[in-house]
């Protein structure tokens, strides 16, 4: 009589579903696509600038009267580092299925992308030198959708940079808005967001979003009072510092095995003044 051998739980193929440990939910950076990026290894950048001339109109006459010319000095100064550390013990990567140390750097180094991505939105919600409030509701009210993005292209248009492209940063909170204006709007602009979904760009206005809390009232290297703002303006024009990006340090350590992880990276922004009309401190109303 045949007699079936019993199998040991470890005998079974396990399956993994990925190479590697799952990822956290990531944020989506922004700051890089709306941000002039300046990867030099600087701590001062100066940015000197001159008063605007006046151009007089009168009747010929063949006499002016000069004026003065002056130049100011503006300096954005490298201020901020963003750190991660943790230990890594040997056993806990050696003995694992996955790679936890590569899964591990590769987590906090997004993390680290993530809260300077956070500080320079806040950064320039702060420095804007143009403000905008919106109707009651905000942009979570399908209606006043029309009205905020004109607004937005009233302030904008008309000067020089605006050929670069004009941004608006909401929260993952205000897209209902959207959504619904989107489904209601002409029939050609409709049917493209009903069969392709949200669209990315309202009355040539690129929307990015961000997720809730993005704009907050905290201290982020420095103190914000940014909670129920929002940000637009014209892109290219505030400079964003990150010398070298974000840098992975490993280090023995006495007394324990495995390594001692850092990741780390110096950032800044700066709304230069002759620029800072073209940033929008939106407040939701």
């Amino acid at each position: 009589m045949f007699t079936t051998n019993t199998i040991a739980t470890q005998q079974y193929r396990d399956k993994y579903r990925l190479a590697q440990l799952d990822h956290a939910l990531r944020n989506a950076l922004i700051a890089e696509k709306i941000c002039m990026v300046d990867r030099g290894a600087d701590k001062y950048i100066y940015s000197p600038y001159q008063t605007a001339p006046t151009t007089v109109v009168q009747t010929i006459i063949g006499t002016y009267a000069p004026a003065n010319s002056t130049t100011l000095n503006e300096t954005f100064t490298l201020t901020y580092e963003f750190i991660v550390a943790e230990q890594i013990k040997d056993f806990e990567s050696s003995l694992s299925k996955f790679d936890v140390f590569a899964a591990r750097t590769d987590d906090m180094t997004a993390s680290i992308a993530t809260k300077i991505d956070q500080y320079v939105l806040n950064a320039m919600v702060a420095g804007a030198g143009t403000t905008l409030d919106t109707p009651s509701g905000g942009f979570t009210t399908p209606a006043n959708t029309a009205k905020i993005f004109g607004d937005i292209c009233g302030k904008l248009m008309g000067y020089a940079d605006t050929y670069k492209g004009i941004y608006c940063v909401v929260e993952n909170t205000d897209v209902t808005g959207f959504i619904q204006f989107q489904g209601a709007a002409g029939f050609s602009y409709a049917d493209a967001a009903l069969n392709n979904g949200f669209m990315a760009n309202v009355f040539g206005v690129e929307v990015y979003v961000a997720r809730t809390g993005t704009f907050s009232t905290s201290t982020i290297g420095e103190a914000f009072t940014n909670s129920g703002h929002r940000l637009a303006g014209v892109k290219g024009v505030v400079t964003y510092a990150a010398p070298r990006g974000v840098q992975v340090e490993e280090k023995s350590v006495t007394g324990m095995t495995g390594k001692e992880v850092v990741v780390f990276g110096y950032a800044g922004a700066k709304v230069w003044t002759p620029k800072a009309a073209l940033t929008i401190d939106i407040t939701i109303k």
